[in-house]
């Protein structure tokens, strides 16, 4: 059964600007994704993939260096933090006002962490919210139904299969705000770019650290390869795992649930229910116990007056959307 929508509140994209889509710009990339794109996509998921399921018995064969895990660990929360703080948090759903150096910093630190360009990633993440759950969402796990083969067949779909999908989502009407920054318009535009930069800097510093080619090799390998393979799947499993189990103390219109266990891997981000029952939230994990090292930082870049007018939960706000203790569960 196909979840039909719901009509409620839901952040809205801003409209585009009148004549936005006969830009050169707007769209950057087209609507549609070409052959060439879908080859590159699908090595830039199993490559790192692959070396993902071989660092465990690399790992016991010969190693792993405190260099090459530092260069990992470094590499991961950066790139993490640059998705959730700035792509999802601020750039797609405005929980705070960024002065410029940070605005930049930001772009840079989300699109090093190779999961697609800044607009794009905004405008997909802006459509989900809009049809959370329900036809019309990019990456929704019930796409198919609610049967077990459904099911499994949409946890397939949400985790990784929709992005093979030719048809992406219009950046001119879900992100003109984004488009109409030259700046951020570029950092989009060279994701290619930072792409490669991400996959240099380990072999870089590893190389030069030990003086070794094997050093390189080996800072490519697990700072490179093992670290952008766990955390696109650790991103991933915000849109198929915690929209099929979880928790869910909040009232919200989908099945978004919180899932403990990816809470510091995600930076916060499988704190999920409460943001969708609350999606301008700088903080996602509002409950006792509930790690979330973005809304901390963010917190941080507050107190030095780097960001300002920070939407903190009001106790009152989260109290209004509390389920029935017998709801908690999922």
């Amino acid at each position: 059964m196909t979840i039909s929508p719901e009509v409620t509140s839901t952040p809205e994209a801003p409209e585009a600007p009148a004549g936005a889509a006969a830009l050169p710009f707007a769209t950057l990339g087209g609507d549609r994704k070409g052959s060439t794109e879908q080859v590159a996509l699908a090595l830039f998921i199993t490559v790192p993939f692959v070396a993902l399921l071989a660092a465990v018995p690399l790992a016991w064969g010969w190693g792993v260096s405190w260099l090459d895990l530092g260069l990992m660990v470094a590499m991961y929360y950066i790139g993490c933090h640059g998705i959730t703080i700035g792509f999802h948090r601020y750039f797609t759903h405005g929980s705070f006002k960024a002065k410029r150096p940070l605005r930049i910093a930001l772009a840079i630190m989300g699109s090093l962490a190779v999961e697609g360009p800044l607009v794009r990633w905004v405008a997909d993440h802006r459509k989900h919210h809009k049809f959370s759950d329900a036809e019309g969402d990019p990456h929704s796990p019930w796409r198919f139904g609610e049967t077990v083969p459904a099911l499994m067949k949409g946890l397939w779909w949400a985790h990784i299969g929709w992005m093979f999908d030719e048809e992406r989502t219009p950046q001119h009407k879900y992100a003109p705000d984004l488009i109409k920054d030259p700046a951020l318009r570029a950092i989009s535009r060279h994701f290619l770019s930072w792409t490669i930069l991400s996959l240099a800097i380990p072999p870089l510093v590893g190389g030069l650290v030990t003086m070794s080619w094997w050093g390189a090799f080996t800072a490519f390998f697990w700072g490179s390869l093992v670290r952008v393979a766990l955390l696109h799947h650790v991103t991933w499993s915000i849109n198929s795992i915690c929209h099929a189990v979880g928790k869910r103390p909040f009232k919200s219109r989908d099945r978004s649930g919180n899932v403990w266990w990816l809470a510091v891997l995600s930076c916060g981000e499988s704190w999920h229910n409460l943001h969708h029952a609350d999606p301008t939230s700088a903080r996602h994990g509002v409950l006792r116990g509930q790690v979330d090292s973005s809304a901390r930082l963010i917190r941080w870049f507050e107190l030095a007056g780097w960001a300002s007018d920070v939407r903190w939960p009001a106790k009152e706000r989260l109290e209004a959307r509390r389920q029935n203790p017998s709801s908690e569960a999922a």
